[in-house]
């Protein structure tokens, strides 16, 4: 696994516990919005290799109690299931990122045990869903196929949006909504304009706006709440 980057601590990341976080490289999407899209083309040069990745967290132990792995896509490389595997050969528990394109990997996975915990992004509802990517055109197959994987699989997991004034409307969520029907979590993430931004012009909805959305989707999952937001 090509290794982009390390954060050596977050209690953000990895849902009640303290961990790094793996930034991967590449990725099939080119969302407006993404903060690492220095990561998306996965051409800029290796920040370490897996090794001293394994020597870190062998260090680490007793001190961090998981491992996010982030990208980019990391379900796009053919050797993340024997990455996963070998972090939790060293008695870390894993949460994975993933945009959900890569559902035959994604499966296998969760059938093997590779993940505790899955974020899983809905980029916007369907109707809208390339433009929110980035895409002039996208095939949902796999994206709804991974939806369903999630919700029937027992693993812990949560859909997130990442929410731009400019990309999403409430008709958006009304469509996410009526897709995700019955999910045990949903996040709404309100943008945050960074250098790493690709794209001028983006803007963070109002408070009334993400909560006007929330509303929408609130009635149709376990636990809806927005997240990042002051």
């Amino acid at each position: 696994m090509r290794i982009y980057g390390l954060q050596k601590m977050t209690l953000l990341d990895f849902p009640g516990r303290v961990a790094c976080t793996v930034f991967t490289g590449g990725c099939n999407l080119r969302c407006p919005y993404c903060h690492n899209y220095e990561l998306v083309s996965g051409q800029a040069p290796p920040a370490m290799t897996e090794d001293e990745l394994f020597a870190f967290l062998r260090q680490r132990a007793g001190k961090l109690d998981g491992v996010a792995v982030t990208g980019g896509e990391p379900c796009l490389h053919p050797d993340l299931p024997a990455f996963l595997r070998a972090i939790r050969a060293l008695g870390y528990p894993v949460k994975l990122d993933t945009n959900g394109a890569y559902p035959d990997r994604l499966a296998e996975i969760l059938q093997d045990g590779l993940a505790d915990y899955v974020a899983m992004d809905i980029k916007s509802g369907p109707t809208r869903y390339a433009l929110a990517a980035g895409l002039e055109h996208i095939d949902l197959a796999p994206i709804r196929r991974s939806v369903r994987l999630l919700m029937s699989s027992g693993v812990d997991y949560e859909f997130r949006t990442t929410v731009v004034d400019e990309l999403h409307t409430a008709a958006d969520f009304e469509e996410i909504a009526a897709w995700i029907h019955g999910a045990k979590r949903y996040f709404l993430q309100s943008f945050t304009d960074r250098d790493t931004v690709p794209f001028d012009g983006l803007h963070a909805p109002d408070r009334d706006t993400l909560s006007r959305y929330l509303d929408i989707v609130s009635p149709h999952v376990a636990l809806a709440a927005l997240r990042g937001v002051e």
